[in-house]
């Protein structure tokens, strides 16, 4: 399944720190995944917008700005908006657990840190994206 995974990496915001999320990229790369990485300076518009052209699994975001509350509720929305369910909104950065349970609250998948194993993200995401192909396939 995993060669099947499409995943789209973003930096949105100022922040210009891209070192972790090209971490990410390659780590998912190497474990078989498809990834899109769109580069700095990403608007949750141009975030979404490149999610849908590419039909990905997962949106991750890596944000170390503190707009997490901001951008994580923003590209969300965006979306719901245009009728988008089935993606997986993940990612990581500084996010302090009670905000990461909030962005959970609005539907906001697993939020990971610095530090955080690849092996970890790269199982999470094999998870839950198997998990929404069972629930779209019922």
């Amino acid at each position: 399944m995993a060669e099947n995974i499409r995943v789209l990496v973003a930096k949105p915001g100022l922040d210009g720190h891209d070192r972790g999320a090209k971490v990410v990229a390659s780590a998912l790369r190497d474990a078989g995944m498809e990834v899109i990485y769109t580069g700095l300076r990403q608007t949750p518009e141009m975030i979404v917008e490149a999610a849908i052209q590419e039909d990905v699994d997962v949106v991750a975001l890596s944000i170390l700005s503190g707009a997490h509350m901001t951008i994580f509720p923003r590209v969300m929305n965006l979306l719901r908006e245009k009728g988008v369910h089935h993606m997986l909104l993940t990612g990581g950065g500084i996010i302090p657990r009670a905000d990461a349970e909030e962005l959970a609250e609005l539907g906001v998948g697993t939020l990971f840190g610095p530090g955080t194993s690849t092996r970890d993200i790269i199982a999470y995401i094999r998870e839950e994206v198997g998990r929404r192909r069972v629930e779209d396939e019922i």
